[in-house]
């Protein structure tokens, strides 16, 4: 295992999933022989723990569905490695959000009712740090939501955690929707909603705040989700992000796959979905009401925290931005000693960016740079 892997037990996220929902997820994949121990744990947990996800269904089920959200949902939009989390870390400082939380990230089938039973154990064996990039974690922090739909369904994108070779097929499903029945549309879209829902039962708040990097190619279907929903879209220099992600990426799997895929094939994974992303998100985001969208620059945000949001803020019309500034300072304040892993961009990153990203240099206004902080 890479020294920037993950140190995880050996179950996966999957173990959070309905073992209905598992079954269907892993059914005609390839499981390879190294990684049957770990299927085996993971359909083990789900199968001993599905009857409780039972309970949690039936007990709240309507305390969900009556749920209404006050005010349109905010969702922060960007390619991996582009600073999503950062941004997101530091609105939902500001306590008018709700948010999925790590715990729900990987347990949404345990929130409103059993939480109390599995999260101080998660909180004992999950990592404090991410190995890859030193960013703290804890049960309680935002999250993205991923997982958490690929565990309440078997419609994710991050399926490709599990079966790398499969990646190409979940981005045509799942990030472009191309291949996608008209009834796992219906059932993708309901399990988002409830995804949502009980996030903000979990954590309070009026307006849910998202950050998902899929989102990022799912703008027209967010759209008939939540027809005024409000989009923040972070962008960053293509060369530092195929490395980050590249970095991130293989430092991830090895403790979440369930079949092998070669440093090379995840090159060009990386680079396929990245197109298709973008290029989607460009293609759909006239979509998005006037008012509703403002675009930054990772490096924007970077050189000011503060101006940057407080434009986000009077952009997007969000309230609050002076209540919750003390926090939003404090936070900044703690993240003055965080150190981004430092690389010098490889040839071989600089001639794969400008084959195949050459339209986003373009378009974003970068170029060469041989230095970088990913």
């Amino acid at each position: 295992m890479s020294k920037n892997s993950f140190d995880l037990p050996a179950i996966t996220p999957l173990s959070g999933s309905r073992y209905n929902t598992l079954r269907k997820t892993v059914t005609g994949r390839k499981i390879e022989g190294p990684f049957r121990k770990r299927m085996r744990a993971t359909k083990l947990v789900s199968m001993l723990t599905s009857p409780m996800m039972a309970i949690e269904e039936v007990k709240n089920r309507n305390k969900v569905e009556a749920y209404n959200f006050e005010e349109a949902p905010v969702f922060i939009l960007g390619h991996w490695r582009s600073g999503t989390t950062h941004l997101h870390n530091l609105m939902c400082r500001d306590k008018q959000f709700g948010y999925v939380t790590t715990y729900q990230g990987v347990f949404p089938n345990f929130l409103l009712s059993f939480q109390w039973l599995f999260k101080s154990t998660m909180g004992m064996m999950m990592p404090k740090k991410r190995a890859t990039d030193n960013v703290e974690l804890a049960v309680d922090f935002p999250q993205e939501e991923e997982f958490a739909i690929g565990n309440m369904s078997p419609h994710s994108f991050y399926n490709f955690w599990s079966f790398p070779q499969n990646t190409i097929e979940y981005c045509d499903k799942y990030l472009k929707f191309d291949t996608i029945s008209d009834a796992e549309f219906v059932e993708w879209k309901k399990t988002y909603l409830k995804l949502a829902k009980k996030a903000m039962l979990n954590t309070g708040g009026k307006r849910f705040i998202s950050k998902n990097p899929p989102h990022t190619s799912r703008v027209k279907e967010l759209l008939q989700i939540f027809p005024n929903a409000k989009f923040v879209y972070i962008y960053r220099n293509p060369f530092t992000v195929f490395e980050s992600t590249l970095n991130f990426f293989m430092g991830t799997i090895p403790s979440l796959k369930f079949q092998k895929i070669s440093e090379d094939e995840m090159k060009r994974n990386i680079l396929h979905v990245y197109k298709e992303v973008i290029g989607k998100y460009e293609a759909e985001k006239s979509m998005i009401p006037e008012g509703n969208l403002i675009e930054l620059s990772f490096e924007e945000l970077e050189a000011d925290n503060m101006a940057t949001l407080e434009k986000v803020y009077k952009r997007l019309g969000l309230s609050d931005f002076e209540k919750a500034k003390p926090e939003f300072e404090a936070y900044i304040g703690k993240q003055k000693n965080y150190k981004k892993n430092a690389y010098q961009y490889k040839q071989e990153t600089l001639d794969l960016v400008k084959e195949h990203w050459g339209f986003a240099l373009d378009l974003y206004g970068y170029t060469t740079d041989s230095n970088a902080q990913l």
